[in-house]
């Protein structure tokens, strides 16, 4: 063999570029079948630090062989693990076999934090020192971010966010601990690496985690699990690592939890504590994914001839942080349905009237109550003067009956709500009311994961931190609307038809006191807000389309 003497940058251990090597036919016959077996190859070359026993080769174990075997044949692997079973070495080892054995091979290793990927690389690079020099590459690059070998191949580390690996082109994705990623971080990084994902035949991406609540994980892995997606998925027990019996579960609760042991070890999704909807009922509710998706858009159900709906909006400043939100809810009927859901939080509130005008044009020109705490009332304020929007809720209030909705066309009311505590706390009752009875359903899984961290806070509810709630309080809105007096009346057609005819005298009384005017058409159509058309006279002006 030639000599290697000083190794890449004085480290005997690792192979300089350049360096040839003359294999004997034992070492051939060992290469061969490492590059056809990675179990093979891990099994035998690659050594790990055991507590006890100091330097020693991986002996997998099955489950982690399974994985293995998993990650070798299908495209899209997602797992669910508890702690402590090896499943980041195992994926290591796995990734430290692809590029060994491939040309050109790009890896990119994403974790919560960057430091906890160049971690994943470090124990690919410790692994790599103690590989025979005839087994190994020579090194191009060797530093804390990213190794490149010989062959072309290279791995590099990286903080799981959208901009993480955007404009990179990689033939595998590790994700690790994806479940620890905030949800905001998890579905925009989807949203940025898909067409990094979708560029390639043959890339590959691997999910890692132990759960930790509701979030984008739990989705993916429930899409998984149900065969939505083409993600394959393999679930580790606690009780499939050797020497964790009944004694080591009692020993592991007493020192910890009970409730984090099923989540830790039995793997268990489990959300938040002092919920506003108890556990047992959020365990209950499922999401489905929607039949139609557009821009910020999310349907679960076209709009129906003669069904009533109602938007209610959560309005952000849209930088990034809070979301602009609204929900379409079917009030036709008991039980209400969720049928629609748009949520941004980069959407300017000068853009967003927009967007509420055209979709709520469409649910039958739902009724729309929007929140005017903070930037609503600009928004509010756009979809009645500039938009001419007229099915907007207005609101009294009085000292003593407090906050209600404005009925029929009085003056004085005002279009919007803003979100005070008797209002929060009214729709709070009632949301948790309907969910528990069935009264309202909803299926779609953002409005469960925030519903899921929609907590008790002193004397109210907001969502825990790290967290949004910008869904629920549409909810949370809508539920303080079914209280009303006013919401019977609208979700009656008769009364509907009624209020019409009344606003139409109105109209006469206010616009013709005296006589009336006629501009030679005999008459026109007119539409009452619930794809009902009448015939009414003409009379020099347009009636209103409640």
């Amino acid at each position: 063999m030639t000599n290697i003497q000083g190794g890449y940058l004085g480290n005997p251990n690792l192979k300089k570029p350049g360096v040839k090597i003359e294999y004997s036919q034992d070492q051939f016959v060992e290469i061969t079948k490492c590059i056809r077996d990675p179990i093979y190859f891990i099994r035998k070359y690659v050594k790990i630090v055991n507590v006890d026993q100091g330097l020693v080769p991986f002996d997998m174990w099955p489950f982690q062989e399974d994985m293995v075997k998993g990650f070798h044949i299908n495209r899209f692997s997602i797992c669910k693990m508890p702690r402590q079973v090896g499943k980041t070495t195992t994926v290591a080892g796995f990734m430290l076999w692809s590029v060994l054995f491939s040309e050109d091979y790009k890896i990119a290793i994403l974790a919560n934090k960057g430091d906890l990927a160049r971690d994943i690389l470090g124990r690919i690079k410790y692994a790599y020192e103690f590989l025979p020099l005839w087994l190994q590459q020579g090194i191009l690059e060797w530093n804390k971010g990213n190794i490149v070998l010989e062959n072309g191949s290279e791995i590099s580390a990286y903080a799981t966010s959208s901009s993480g690996v955007r404009g990179g082109s990689y033939n595998l994705i590790f994700l690790d601990e994806f479940a620890f990623v905030p949800q905001n971080m998890a579905v925009e990084f989807f949203t940025a690496t898909y067409p990094v994902i979708s560029s390639g035949k043959t890339t590959k991406v691997i999910i890692v985690s132990t759960p930790n609540g509701l979030n984008q994980f739990y989705k993916m892995w429930t899409d998984a699990t149900e065969k939505r997606s083409l993600y394959v998925p393999l679930e580790v027990h606690w009780s499939m690592v050797p020497g964790r019996d009944e004694k080591w579960r009692e020993e592991t609760i007493r020192n910890t939890s009970e409730e984090q042991f099923r989540q830790e070890f039995e793997t268990e999704f489990i959300g938040s504590s002092a919920t506003l909807i108890p556990g047992s009922k959020l365990k209950m509710l499922t999401f489905i994914n929607p039949i139609k998706q557009e821009e910020y858009l999310d349907v679960y159900e076209e709009p129906k001839k003669g069904h009533t709906y109602i938007t209610v909006v959560d309005c952000s400043e849209g930088v990034g942080k809070d979301y602009s939100a609204f929900s379409i809810i079917d009030v036709t009927e008991i039980p209400y349905k969720h049928v629609a859901k748009f949520r941004d939080n980069k959407l300017s509130p000068l853009i967003f009237p927009t967007y509420i005008y055209n979709i709520s044009n469409r649910y039958n020109r739902a009724f729309i109550l929007v929140e005017t705490n903070n930037v609503g009332q600009q928004v509010v304020d756009i979809l009645h003067y500039d938009l001419e929007y007229e099915n907007i809720f207005r609101i009294e209030s009085h000292d003593i009956k407090g906050v209600h909705i404005a009925s029929g066309f009085k003056k004085g009311a005002s279009y919007g709500i803003k979100t005070s505590k008797s209002v929060k706390k009214i729709g709070c009752a009632n949301l948790k009311t309907l969910i528990e009875n069935d009264k309202l359903i909803t299926n779609d899984f953002d409005t469960i994961a925030e519903l899921n961290t929609y907590v008790r806070d002193k004397d109210t509810y907001n969502a825990e931190e790290g967290n949004n709630d910008d869904i629920v309080m549409t909810l949370v809105l809508f539920s303080w609307l079914t209280a009303q007096s006013y919401f019977r009346e609208i979700t009656d057609s008769d009364v509907r038809k009624r209020l019409l005819e009344e606003r139409e005298l109105q109209l006469d009384e206010e616009m013709l006191p005296i006589g009336e005017l006629n501009d030679g058409l005999e008459e026109e159509k007119t539409f009452d807000g619930a794809d009902l058309w009448t015939t009414v006279q003409k009379k020099g002006y347009l009636p209103s389309t409640f």
